[in-house]
């Protein structure tokens, strides 16, 4: 191959439109002319040098595309890491600041002191602050033992919440190195691939290496944490099945390109969303363990609060955190000594018939209502610090469990959740002692 190139310091070669050398490094750029002028000499073309300009083709400029490569990878890098930190500095607004929302705010409790509850699916006005409050959660979320470096949050314990790497290494005895992290808050955007969520091949590793290796998706991250679907009646469908599949089962199952892969992906599943853009699929609403309802807030000095709370948290949002530091520590405890209650709260049987009976007779279909509810309930005991179960705490719970899963009549003139209060008050005989 001949590599002609004819350049004096006076007049300079034109630089290659397509491929402009400030894209790399400099230095690398011109140590590279040089060497590739130096070799040229040597070469009869140097005696007899074209009068045309002189065209920077061959070893120089793929030389000079390495270095832009190089550079890009370590740039991207780069960003990762301070997206990271960007995202741990990010003060979010305190969940003791929120004003109204108490069906919000007491299913999230419940779902943080049970996870087996399955999640909440939250319907609301647009502007209600809904996003705001799930996001509030991080603060109150616990840290949990996992495997150090895995992408999965792998429990250093429990063999049904372990990557198949680390369930190897956990069976064939070899120590697991641990740490203490908080529970993730993983965002799902309503623009998500159907890869990025459930994982796919490593392309860097398959082009450096040549070999196939996995890349975790966005239900590996989200595992033994929180997975958050803003406007999830707007979801694709084939998005949708992959969460149902996942929340059924609690593990994401991957066959594609040749990769064949079994992780668990057990989570809390929270959506939101306005229902006048329309209607979630009734397959999805059913996996919610829990349904709240936000209203938009009517009484003028509500509104005037929310406003100058909101308006000083953007103003200084550290400054505002600290005014509620208190009453998160309160939070914070509480829901402590109730997760190290739990364990030990019991439901006594004729609470159970009831909670059955009550399902029964609003005709509701399968069984996982009759023990949303019963769990819900021992969360609720426990959130109070009583060790068994009352009838309080089945009401507490009864109407965000069951509401979505009534069968929806059009010519119903009464509020779902009015029927079950209503149907609740019968079984449990409230209605004879208004009598």
């Amino acid at each position: 191959v001949r590599v002609e190139i004819s350049e004096t310091k006076s007049d300079p070669s034109p630089p290659d439109p397509h491929f402009p050398p400030s894209i790399g490094d400099g230095a690398m750029f011109s140590q590279t002319l040089s060497t590739v002028n130096a070799m040229a000499c040597l070469s009869p073309a140097c005696a007899a040098p074209k009068q045309t300009p002189a065209r920077k083709v061959g070893v120089t400029r793929r030389n000079a595309r390495a270095a832009p490569s190089r550079l890009v990878t370590r740039a991207v890098a780069e960003a990762a890491t301070e997206e990271e930190l960007n995202a741990a500095a990010r003060p979010v607004y305190p969940f003791s600041a929120i004003i109204g929302q108490e069906e919000m705010k007491f299913a999230a409790i419940m779902n943080i002191i049970d996870p087996n509850i399955g999640g909440i699916m939250v319907m609301g006005d647009r502007g209600t602050g809904k996003s705001t409050t799930v996001r509030a959660l991080i603060d109150l979320l616990p840290l949990v033992d996992v495997v150090k470096d895995d992408p999965y949050m792998s429990s250093p314990t429990d063999p049904n919440l372990m990557a198949p790497e680390v369930l190897a290494a956990f069976r064939a005895g070899t120590p697991l190195v641990t740490v203490r992290k908080p529970i993730n808050m993983v965002d799902l955007p309503l623009g998500a691939t159907e890869d990025r969520v459930c994982g796919t091949i490593d392309i860097e590793k398959a082009l450096t290496e040549g070999t196939k290796a996995f890349e975790p998706g966005l239900l590996a991250k989200a595992n033994r944490g929180i997975l958050y679907v803003d406007e999830v009646n707007l979801l694709d469908d084939h998005l949708v099945d992959v969460l149902l599949d996942s929340a059924a089962s609690g593990w994401n199952t991957v066959e594609r390109e040749g990769i064949s892969i079994c992780h668990p992906a057990r989570f809390i599943l929270i959506g939101s969303g306005n229902p006048e853009e329309g209607e979630l699929r009734p397959q999805l609403l059913d996996r919610f363990g829990m349904h709240a309802q936000i209203k938009t807030v009517k009484l003028p000095e509500e509104r005037v609060k929310v406003v100058e709370e909101r308006t000083a948290f953007d103003a200084s949002p550290r400054e505002f955190r600290k005014k509620y530091e208190v009453e998160q520590s309160e939070i914070i405890a509480k829901l402590d000594a109730a997760r190290e209650l739990l364990p030990s709260v019991e439901v006594p049987m004729e609470i159970r018939l009831k909670i059955s009976q009550v399902c029964s007779e609003l005709d509701v279909d399968g069984l996982r209502g009759d023990l949303v509810t019963t769990r819900a309930a021992r969360a609720a005991a426990a959130y109070r610090g009583a060790t068994v179960v009352t009838d309080e705490d089945v009401y507490s719970v009864i109407t965000l469990c069951l509401r979505h899963r009534l069968r929806k009549d059009p010519m119903a003139s009464i509020d779902e959740g009015t029927k079950v209060v209503e149907v609740f008050s019968t079984v449990f005989g409230y209605d004879e002692e208004e009598e």
